[in-house]
């Protein structure tokens, strides 16, 4: 190590031999994995993995309390409008890999960013059969002279960033013994490294599906529209019914996670994109999976449903619907119930065709960088936040178990039929509201009036999407040996905030 007075020091126990943690480290998907939704996000993974020059790009959102409103606000509206990734309030980071010890140590410097200079290196040890990774920080602020008054501000800016610092590693911590822990308990005898293609991988779900995947050594292939331009695209046009039914053959899995956003108003025109970009797609894949049957390769597709399935309200459900939605009990009656039901009868051509199908619905994905949490977070922060008025249950779920139980199901092969993606423990509405202020440090004492809702989703959105009641049940997934990272919500919570 050249500097031995580091500025900042992490040290994390990992539960596997050095070369399996160092391994992992050294995959795409690394990067991904590691940095905190809270502060930033990857904008070009590693181009040569930890080789000496590769590069990477990252984007730095604001620090504390501000990153936790700004980044989100910004996203929320971002994302409907497509915007480009320039437009978020982040500072393009730019990082270079100087140094490696294969098996031992790897070394990167920030070329240019935010700082005066950053450089970071990674060191693997033996510890009693697992591995101690320390990690040694050397940096400079940008503006801050070592003397005099400049001094004094120095240390008091060295003292503001090593607390972020630590929110940041301590994220890191989690992730990394997360996902080790889980391509372990993936690893017997009878696995191998799987072809995987996925649909939506961009998106909030699938980019961080894609790194899991290739964290455990996993080739992943992105379904995208229009010609493939790289090694690890398959072309696909669903309104046209094309998809490269060559490249699509040399796939064990499809995970097919593509679908119009649900989150507008309910007009005539949106419902049917939003049940077209389910029904048309999934139908294009299942059909292609069941033609290439014929050559006796046994093949999965995993794909999303959600717990609209069930319908949003016990008023949008069979009269002998029971309180506790499990994957054996009956459909809703409202739209997104229909919705599910199509979606999930689309994927049966494949199953007839003994293509091993699981349909995964979703509950309220917990993540600062999409879906509810994110559209809620500007209004805690600024101490606005409370209960929706009329909301009942909530049956969440945390942005990496979502990403676990679709891995899950895409590498074991007793997983088949619906599976609901939910935490073990929902909550009311009051509850969610409650628990999100106290990670915050902020207020929940406001209720949100049933109208506020109606005027941005529609009459009938603000009822499927806003007033949601359901108490989804996660025992089948777990019968199937999927292994829940964040039960509870307030833990769950502090992990995506780095609110610990």
């Amino acid at each position: 190590m050249e500097n031995p007075l580091p500025d900042f020091e992490f040290t994390t126990s990992l539960p596997v031999p050095r070369e399996e943690a160092f391994a992992w480290f050294s995959r795409p998907g690394a990067l991904v994995r590691l940095l905190a939704p809270f502060s930033g996000s990857v904008r070009r993974e590693p181009s040569d993995g930890v080789n000496v020059g590769s590069t990477a790009v990252i984007g730095i959102g604001a620090p504390g309390q501000l990153g936790l409103g700004l980044g989100p606000a910004i996203g929320a509206v971002a994302g409907p409008l497509h915007l480009p990734g320039w437009a978020k309030p982040e500072i393009p980071w730019h990082a270079r890999h100087v140094g490696l010890v294969p098996g031992r140590s790897f070394t990167d410097v920030m070329e240019s960013g935010p700082l005066a200079s950053w450089r970071h290196e990674h060191v693997f040890e033996e510890d009693d059969g697992g591995t101690l990774m320390r990690d040694f920080v050397s940096y400079d602020l940008p503006l801050a002279s070592s003397s005099g008054p400049g001094g004094r501000i120095r240390e008091w800016g060295k003292e503001r960033f090593n607390t972020e610092l630590k929110r940041m590693f301590g994220y890191r911590e989690r992730q990394v013994i997360g996902d080790l822990l889980f391509h372990s308990r993936h690893s017997g005898a009878d696995s191998s490294s799987k072809r995987i293609a996925i649909s939506g991988a961009g998106g909030l779900i699938g980019t961080q599906l894609r790194a899991l995947l290739q964290g455990g050594g996993h080739e992943v292939f992105r379904l995208v529209r229009g010609p493939a331009t790289e090694t690890d695209e398959i072309s696909w046009d669903p309104d046209a019914g094309r998809i490269d039914t060559a490249a699509l053959a040399g796939c064990d899995v499809v995970i097919h996670l593509a679908g119009h956003p649900i989150g507008g108003r309910f007009t005539a025109a949106t419902k049917q994109r939003i049940m077209s970009s389910r029904t048309v797609g999934t139908s294009l894949i299942a059909r292609t999976l069941a033609d290439l049957s014929a050559d006796g390769h046994q093949r999965t597709l995993v794909a999303a449903s959600a717990m609209g399935y069930y319908g949003a309200s016990p008023e949008a459900r069979p009269a002998q619907a029971p309180t506790d939605l499990s994957e054996d009990g009956p459909p809703g009656t409202d739209f997104l119930a229909d919705v599910c039901l199509a979606w999930e009868a689309a994927c049966e051509p494949a199953a007839r065709a003994g293509v091993r199908v699981v349909n995964v619905r979703t509950g309220l994905v917990q993540s600062p960088s999409g879906g509810m949490l994110q559209q809620l977070l500007p209004l805690f922060v600024a101490g606005l936040g409370g209960r929706m008025a009329g909301a009942g249950m909530q049956s969440w779920i945390g942005i990496d178990d979502v990403v676990g139980i679709f891995a899950h199901a895409a590498l074991e092969d007793r997983v088949s039929g619906p599976v609901n993606a939910v935490a073990p423990h929902p909550v009311d509405a009051r509850d969610y509201a409650v628990t999100l202020a106290r990670v915050l440090n902020r207020p929940a004492g406001l209720t949100v009036p049933g109208f506020g809702p109606a005027l941005l989703l529609g009459r009938q959105g603000a009822r499927e999407i806003a007033r949601s009641d359901q108490r989804g049940s996660s025992r089948r997934i777990e019968e199937f040996g999927y292994a829940f990272r964040e039960p509870e919500l307030e833990p769950a919570l502090r992990h995506v905030l780095g609110r610990r």
